[in-house]
């Protein structure tokens, strides 16, 4: 059974790289977490280099021992990472 996964736990892995903000009317690149239930976490890259920002990540985070599912919101929308505890 999977096991309970927190924003805050997915941030602390990803602390070298740039954090996403919003300025103005762009973003500055870098990631975001959202937490999705109990269980699952979601990654997000913000702004250009979406898809080697995703994929630095995805290493990151499965060098740290999660489980990691690229996907993308229903639609054609934005592309992300789901992170789980393996």
């Amino acid at each position: 059974m999977p096991r309970l996964i927190r924003a805050r736990d997915i941030d602390a892995v990803l602390a070298p790289y740039p954090h996403s903000e919003w300025v103005g009317d762009d973003w500055i690149p870098g990631w975001r977490t959202a937490q999705d239930g109990r269980r699952q976490v979601n990654v997000f890259h913000d702004g250009p280099g979406e898809t080697d920002g995703l994929e630095k990540y995805r290493l990151e985070l499965q060098a740290a021992g999660y489980c990691v599912i690229p996907d993308q919101q229903l639609g054609g929308g934005r592309r992300r990472l789901h992170i789980t505890h393996t």
